[in-house]
């Protein structure tokens, strides 16, 4: 059998984090893959409160204040004790890297870790270096001591499944009665952003999980509402590119009026502009374009 590419869980993670919060949008928004300054430096997902004072009902927010670090550890990859710390300099970067002195107050600052399995060496570090690791919820872990900002580390196998079900399908090893009932949840998703991340969810757990996903389909009232969900995500996709190619096609046709105008020199370019839309930096383009082809 051939070996599998490596599954990319960032997408299904970033979708599982916006579903898990979507009852706090009044209170958050979401920056994922927030480049820390002009060089290719960025945090896997940034969360911003709207406001200082925020009530996250979460329990994976709830140690959220203002500007929230989240660091995320596929089951591909390692937490070691330098991945630690990296997170906590990217904190300390995006705090200094605010517009104005201390913009951005160190006590509104937190750092997130999340991982799918225990980091038991990490811990194991972490204690012997004098910090104090206490199990705030389950699955959520403080961390306290010696660090700069408030830390938590987040293992999603434990989570409460009742609670959590985005985060604990996003694993190797999925249980099947997390993903029937991440399977329940997403049915009742109104909106059309909420039904997207499912899918993104969906679609690293169906890629990490193949024979588990075989054995639900084969349950009938399962497979007849896996289907459904899909269903409408595509075709929503679909749309977007047809309405893509149509907006495509328009540019061309607008572009090809355009060179008929410039062709009979009767218009000036703000004339050409007004009546195919085009901006005056585009136009001369063209312009251009058909002097040197001459």
């Amino acid at each position: 059998m051939d070996t599998p590419d490596k599954i990319q869980f960032h997408p299904g993670f970033y979708g599982a984090a916006e579903l898990e919060f979507r009852l706090e949008t009044a209170e958050i928004e979401f920056n994922i893959e927030y480049n820390l300054s002009k060089e290719p430096l960025r945090v896997d997902l940034l969360v911003v409160g709207k406001q200082n004072d925020m009530q996250i009902e979460n329990e994976a927010g709830r140690i959220f204040k203002r500007y929230n670090i989240i660091e995320y550890k596929s089951p591909d990859d390692g937490l070691t004790i330098d991945d630690f710390f990296k997170t906590i300099g990217y904190a300390c970067l995006y705090k200094a890297f605010g517009k104005t002195v201390n913009q951005i107050p160190e006590e509104q600052v937190t750092v997130s870790l999340f991982r799918d399995t225990y980091p038991q060496e990490l811990f194991r570090t972490l204690k012997k270096s004098g910090r104090k690791i206490e199990e705030k919820y389950p699955g959520i872990y403080y961390i306290s001591g010696n660090v700069q900002f408030d830390v938590q580390i987040v293992v999603m196998n434990q989570l409460s499944p009742e609670r959590h079900s985005a985060f604990r399908v996003l694993s190797k090893n999925a249980k099947e009665e997390d993903v029937r009932r991440f399977l329940k949840e997403s049915l009742t998703l109104v909106s059309q952003g909420d039904r997207e991340n499912a899918d993104a969810v969906f679609e690293v757990s169906i890629a990490a999980n193949s024979a588990l996903y075989e054995k639900i389909r084969s349950d009938e009232v399962m497979c007849k509402a896996m289907e459904n969900l899909m269903k409408d995500v595509i075709s929503q996709k679909e749309e977007e590119a047809r309405q893509e190619g149509r907006q495509e096609g328009r540019q061309e046709e607008r572009r090809n009026i355009a060179v008929s105008m410039i062709q009979l020199g009767r218009s000036t370019m703000e004339e050409i502009s007004a009546i195919t839309g085009l901006t005056l930096e585009a136009l001369l383009s063209i312009e251009s374009s058909m002097k040197a082809a001459d």
